[in-house]
């Protein structure tokens, strides 16, 4: 399966901001399917926590699939 790729980056904070916890986001994308050669909207779910060595907020993909919301 192909993914679009897109480039976002980490701004350096100097401490870590108030409510440090992780916390989830859930985003809807169009995205091509190799296999059967169409595409299809996924459902992309990203865990956000903050990284203390970095000093900045990081997004990591947890789960991806196909929305069945149309």
């Amino acid at each position: 399966m192909y993914e679009g790729a897109t480039h976002s980056e980490a701004l350096p904070v100097a401490a870590s901001p108030a409510g440090d916890h992780a916390h989830w986001e859930i985003e809807s994308r169009m995205v091509w399917n190799d296999e059967q050669h169409t595409g299809e909207e996924r459902e992309l779910v990203y865990e956000i926590s903050w990284i203390p060595e970095l000093g900045a907020w990081r997004r990591f993909l947890r789960s991806s699939k196909v929305s069945k919301i149309k």
